[in-house]
């Protein structure tokens, strides 16, 4: 019988340096401590999904009306108190199922971003072609942030100053900029556009870098047997 080795499995340390980290983490802390007993992780998870369905509706109707985009915002925030507090609450509380957790919530986090580039892409401000470049940008990270907990027990939230809280608020910022703008047919590109497929190129760049630095480092760790 063949025998397959396998990586072992190490306890993930958390990577978060981005600029918002420490004033959302008071802010998380503080939240999680007024916090009603019948509000809980799967709950907040559950309201970070509706959130993204929200922003979704927004963008893919603000071709009807841009009024339809206070929608996408209000849904960003709604996103963001449920993805940001159902593992901040189950750690305050200490109940927390860490291998149901990491599963879920990570895999909440790649439909929440479909659904949020998705509607993007369904608006009159960015070619679905570009959303869903970044789609692929920012799965490829995933993959690479998921692969690097599994075998080097780091798991990065941020990368340099930035992190999801960032791109979120760039994301907000471009909302509040399409309210004002006026629709870019194809086979122009917007201003929009190139926001959007500069991120996406970002995080192509990032993963094969840090891909890269990993391989090399694990490498190192794990010298060809003689």
């Amino acid at each position: 019988m063949m025998n397959h080795s396998h990586p072992v499995a190490k306890p993930i340390e958390r990577i978060q340096k981005n600029l918002l980290a420490a004033p959302e983490r008071r802010l998380l802390n503080w939240l999680c401590s007024i916090l009603p007993a019948w509000v809980t992780p799967d709950k907040l998870t559950s309201l970070g999904v509706l959130g993204a369905v929200a922003t979704f509706i927004g963008y893919a109707a603000s071709g009807f009306s841009k009024t339809w985009l206070w929608l996408a915002i209000i849904g960003y925030f709604l996103q963001w108190f449920g993805d940001s507090l159902d593992g901040s609450l189950a750690r305050y509380r200490r109940i927390e199922r860490p291998s149901y957790g990491y599963f879920i919530d990570h895999s909440c986090d790649g439909l929440v971003t479909l659904l949020i580039l998705g509607g993007m892409g369904f608006s009159p401000f960015v070619r679905v072609d570009v959303a869903m470049f970044a789609v692929v940008g920012y799965l490829l990270l995933s993959i690479h942030a998921y692969l690097a907990g599994r075998v080097m027990g780091e798991f990065k939230l941020s990368y340099g100053n930035a992190g999801p809280r960032e791109v979120r608020f760039l994301l907000i910022g471009m909302t509040i900029g399409m309210m004002v703008s006026d629709p870019v047919m194809p086979p122009s590109i917007s201003v929009f556009d190139m926001i959007v497929g500069v991120v996406g190129t970002l995080f192509v760049v990032l993963f094969v870098s840090q891909t890269l630095v990993a391989g090399k480092r694990l490498s190192a760790s794990e010298p060809i047997p003689r």
